[in-house]
């Protein structure tokens, strides 16, 4: 039976308490901590980094499609999962989707995958969901929303959590929502949301779950409820449906917050890290209805390989302490950049394609001669010569995405135009060999340091004319 075969997820490296809000706002306190994504990450960045988790020991080209899920997608016309493909390293022949427009794009994909797994057109599919949520800037939104992403690998070979059935119900009513052209959610009487919508329509695709394959509160190990922004509202629908406190999910809002269509799928993930064979999951997702899977853990999740997931990742922070940091990240203050003369780089679409599988993708070469790697792209040319041996054209393909470095040299820019300053360059070192230059993210300035061991990540370099660039970069390695 077609079911999970691994997962993985992403939490932002930066995050800010919610008392920084509460100081510069007023309102009254809440208690806890959100994510905040850095201001080169998008739903795309983070999704690649949680399928990269969830691909951990698995070979990205065995995968035979990669759905993409969000409702804060950075193009509205262009297929992010074929970007996302490529910086994965999966073949060109799988078929890719982007599911968007709703808080149950994860489980709308999900279900399409697995439908599609099931009817034999595909033997295996990568799901990945991603959400960076802008709320209105001074609103109860801006302490409840905040970014994150997961994956979840389906197939019918090595399933570590089988995919025993589901249950979903359509309803139009959503007490949120973002027309287009609009930056910020907008929303609803609050009560009204959730007495008429989470509190009444949720709960009728869980209870239809149950009585489709007549079940109890009692049989069931762990439920994951899609949460709202409302804990207590969370803890009242879990007790209306007669679970007990220590069969619900954790919903992270005290160290995490609302990550929108991504919520239900980290919060699985956070169940599967802590599952046992035989465990009876029921994961359910919220938003205009409710879609509810009965899951059941397999032995198989044994040999799950160690990964980030959410435990790991949340152990990894930088805390931002002041508010002006998150509004130059989201872009909602204008910066005066005058004193280093203005961005100069034009994104050259051509350029892009010419040399996209090494720009994307993080390919370089290796010399069949005397084996040395080397990457050459991002300095303007493909490899003609080796740097080590002069052997004339006698290259194989060579990725350095995954592999980690060391820094050999690096330089702090203060007056560059960059929203972290100061702007970190690092030249790196590869292991196995190959030398080039990446800027450098998710950093503390004072411990950059010659010698230290940093990772790519894929991140956003700029946005042009509506046109994103992405490239890696590097980063001191978290977890």
């Amino acid at each position: 039976m077609a079911g999970i075969v691994s997962y993985g997820a992403y939490v932002p490296y930066a995050r800010i308490d919610r008392d920084v809000l509460y100081k510069f706002w007023g309102g009254f306190p809440i208690p806890g901590e959100r994510s905040v994504a850095c201001f080169d990450e998008d739903s795309l960045t983070m999704a690649v980094a949680a399928g990269i988790d969830c691909l951990t020991g698995v070979d990205p080209r065995s995968v035979d499609g990669l759905y993409f899920a969000t409702t804060t997608s950075p193009y509205k016309q262009n297929l992010c999962s074929s970007i996302m493909a490529v910086a994965l390293d999966m073949r060109e022949d799988i078929r890719t989707m982007d599911v968007t427009g709703g808080l149950r794009a994860d489980t709308s994909a999900m279900a399409a995958a697995l439908d599609a797994i099931k009817a034999g057109s595909m033997k295996s599919a990568l799901v990945t969901v991603g959400e960076t949520m802008l709320a209105t800037p001074g609103g109860m939104f801006e302490h409840f929303y905040r970014d994150g992403a997961a994956a979840v690998l389906l197939g019918n070979e090595g399933v570590i959590a089988r995919i025993e059935g589901s249950y979903s119900i359509s309803d139009d009513f959503s007490g949120t929502w973002r027309a287009d052209g609009d930056v910020f959610l907008r929303s609803w009487e609050d009560r009204m949301i959730m007495d008429k919508g989470y509190s009444e329509v949720f709960p009728r695709a869980i209870s239809g779950l149950m009585e489709k394959y007549n079940l109890t509160p009692s049989d069931i190990t762990k439920v994951v409820l899609d949460a709202p922004h409302d804990m207590r509202r969370h803890a009242k629908l879990a007790a209306t449906l007669k679970f007990d406190p220590g069969q619900v999910q954790d919903p992270m809002f005290l160290n995490l917050g609302n990550t929108g269509s991504a919520l239900a799928m980290m919060l699985l993930v956070a169940a599967l890290e802590e599952a046992k064979a035989g465990d009876k999951i029921i994961f359910a997702s919220y938003g205009n209805g409710g879609d509810a899977f009965l899951l059941e853990v397999t032995p198989e999740i044994e040999k799950v390989s160690p990964r980030r997931g959410i435990k790991n990742h949340l152990a990894s922070k930088r805390m931002i302490d002041n508010y002006s940091t998150y509004l130059r990240w989201r872009k909602l203050v204008e910066i005066d950049h005058s004193l280093s003369g203005g961005f100069v780089g034009v994104t050259s679409i051509s350029i892009q394609r010419r040399y996209h599988k090494a720009i994307i993708g993080l390919w370089g070469v290796k010399c069949k001669a005397c084996g040395t790697p080397q990457y050459t792209v991002g300095m303007g040319a493909t490899a003609k010569v080796c740097v080590r041996c002069q052997a004339r054209d006698q290259f194989e393909d060579y990725r350095f995405a995954d592999k980690q470095a060391k820094v050999f040299s690096f330089t702090q820019d203060n007056l560059a135009q960059w929203d972290d300053p100061p702007l970190t360059l690092t030249v790196v070192d590869f292991e196995g060999g190959g030398r080039s230059q990446y800027n450098m993210t998710d950093l503390l300035p004072d411990e950059v340091e010659v010698g230290m061991t940093v990772e790519m990540t894929f991140r956003r370099i700029s946005t042009e004319k509506g046109f994103h660039n992405y490239f890696w970069k590097t980063r001191p390695v978290r977890c």
